[in-house]
């Protein structure tokens, strides 16, 4: 199939029209027509190879929401013009112990990434939301619930589930208290989600210029990070920290905040970490863990919870020429939002 994406064809240059081809149906593929795609912050470190595993020409985008155009003969679970999504991850092996536990992010041999993966069958690089049309393995298509406004919920896919997912796995739910470090497209999620859970939630950053946003996402109060004495009276304080800073910091003055047997969880940063010091750990027997988004069952799930509890991302609408000033926005820091592009300007 013919389509036509925006790709970067090096890191210092912008992202641009690319015109590619899309791989025939196989028995078990879903060929959607992307209505919307999410921008992640993971989607600009690619193309700027800020990881260095980037292979060009790329086209990012695993924030995907869409309809169905043809499916292939083995198809059971979707038929043409449902409405459906895709989110970090477009095949696994399917047969390991990770897999048959749901968790196929972290498949054995290794979880096909949406874009810069490889395929599985053919060898050839996967290519992203940022394009008109993508084909998928049906198993790892997901159902956009009705009552999810679909020009805005794509940001669920990926900042949904990176922050649905730990919140999961440390059991939280009424009582709980959790703290969110960082307000953007994770952190503002992760606030939301939580606050559903029926947890005591606390909004985390370096000012309090966002605290009447946070409490109108469900949060009950701002630390203000910066204020020492605050972050004293916090101690001991909050049973899971998320924290979604996207960037190296010193994640250190956030562990004395978790109570005994507390969780930090960072969920933003990729790649080396600051020094940090074991103290606080071995005086509380507090951990620092890490997450990576979560299973297809599990993304599934992140879509019903929110159309139940009517949960959306904050979110500001784009054309696909627009990816460049919205990459220059997000290198700037502080978006209290997710960037979502509209793909109905882009024509093959």
């Amino acid at each position: 199939m013919k389509t036509v994406g925006y790709a970067a064809h090096d890191s210092e240059k912008p992202l641009e029209p690319y015109h590619f081809e899309r791989r025939a149906l196989r028995d078990e593929d879903v060929s959607i027509e992307i209505l919307y795609c999410g921008v992640c912050h993971s989607d600009l470190h690619t193309a700027e190879n800020d990881w260095g595993w980037t292979q060009y020409p790329v086209v990012p985008g695993h924030e995907i929401v869409g309809r169905v155009l043809e499916v292939g003969s083995g198809v059971t679970k979707y038929k043409v013009g449902d409405n459906v999504a895709v989110g970090c991850m477009v095949d696994s092996c399917l047969s390991c112990d990770q897999c048959h536990h749901g968790e196929e992010q972290f498949c054995r041999e290794g979880m096909v990434g949406t874009y810069s993966g490889q395929d599985r069958i053919s060898g050839e690089l996967t290519q992203g939301g940022y394009s008109k049309h993508i084909v998928v393995r049906e198993e790892f298509v997901l159902s956009v619930p009705e009552g999810l406004d679909l020009a805005k919920c794509a940001p669920i896919l990926c900042a949904g589930i990176t922050t649905y997912s730990p919140l999961r796995t440390w059991n939280v739910g009424p009582g709980s208290r959790v703290g969110v470090i960082g307000l953007g497209g994770l952190g503002h999620m992760a606030i939301k989600i939580a606050a559903a859970m029926g947890a005591h939630v606390t909004a985390i950053s370096r000012s309090d210029k966002k605290k009447q946003q946070v409490l109108s996402y469900g949060a009950k109060d701002l630390l203000v990070s910066s204020d020492e004495a605050a972050m004293q009276a916090h101690a001991n304080q909050f049973d899971v920290i998320i924290n979604t800073i996207p960037v190296k910091h010193d994640f250190t003055p956030y562990i004395p905040l978790l109570d005994i047997d507390g969780t930090q969880v960072l969920v933003g940063q990729v790649g080396e970490l600051e020094e940090t010091n074991s103290v606080p750990l071995l005086m509380g027997r507090r951990r620092v863990a890490g997450s990576l988004i979560g299973g297809i069952a599990q993304t599934q799930e992140i879509l019903d919870f929110c159309a139940l509890h009517n949960i959306l991302p904050e979110v500001e609408m784009i054309k696909m020429d627009q990816i460049n000033d919205a990459f220059d926005k997000l290198k700037q820091g502080d978006m209290a939002s997710r960037f979502v592009i509209d793909m109905s300007s882009l024509e093959v």
